[in-house]
C-alpha cells in the first residue's frame, strides 16, 4: 500500500482482528516519510436492504443502528464499545439469515433485545420511540412487559442454581 502523504511504499507494523472477526485492522508506516496510518480490510458483502415502514428501501447502515442505540443510552453507564458490539452482532445476525432484505421493524426488535440485556432505561427509551408511545398507557404496558421479562429471567437463574 502507498503512503497517503508522499506515495511511497509502506510496511505493516501491527495487525489485529476487529468487529467480531469481521475485519482486519492494520497499522502501517511509510518507509520514506515515517507517516503512520491505519487501514481496515473487510469482506465485501452483498448489500443488505432495509424496507422502511412506508415501503421505501435503503441500504443497511450499521451507523444508524449505533446512533439510535447511543441516543437511548445517553447519560447511562454503557460504554460505546458495548453499543458498537451490539450493533455489529445485529448486522451479523441479519446477514447470517441469508436474506437480502429486512424490515426496519425486524431491526428495531433486535435493537430492543440487545438494549434489554444492556440497560432497562435504555430499553424503555428506545421502545418509546420505536413503538411510538402516544400516551401513558402504552408506556405502562412497556414497563409491565419489562418487569415480566425480568421476573422470568430471574426465575430461570434460580432454577439453574
Amino acid at each position: 500500500m502507498k503512503c497517503p502523504l508522499c506515495g511511497s511504499a509502506t510496511k505493516v507494523t501491527d495487525t489485529r482482528l476487529t468487529e467480531l472477526g469481521m475485519a482486519v485492522r492494520r497499522r502501517r508506516q511509510c518507509l520514506k516519510c515515517q507517516h503512520r496510518f491505519t487501514t481496515y480490510e473487510r469482506i465485501a458483502l452483498e448489500p443488505l436492504v432495509v424496507i422502511k415502514k412506508d415501503g421505501r428501501r435503503e441500504l443497511f447502515d450499521r451507523g444508524k443502528v449505533e446512533t439510535g442505540m447511543m441516543k437511548a443510552c445517553e447519560k447511562r453507564p454503557i460504554s460505546y464499545e458495548a453499543i458498537q458490539k451490539a450493533a455489529a452482532e445485529i448486522e451479523e445476525e441479519l446477514r447470517k439469515r441469508g436474506v437480502r432484505e429486512v424490515t426496519s421493524r425486524e431491526i428495531g426488535r433486535r435493537v430492543m433485545d440487545k438494549l434489554l440485556k444492556l440497560d432497562d432505561v435504555a430499553y424503555i427509551r428506545f421502545a418509546s420511540v420505536y413503538q411510538e408511545f402516544d400516551d401513558a398507557h402504552k408506556f405502562a404496558e412497556a414497563l409491565a412487559k419489562l418487569n415480566r421479562l425480568r421476573r422470568r429471567r430471574n426465575q430461570r437463574k434460580q432454577v439453574a442454581k
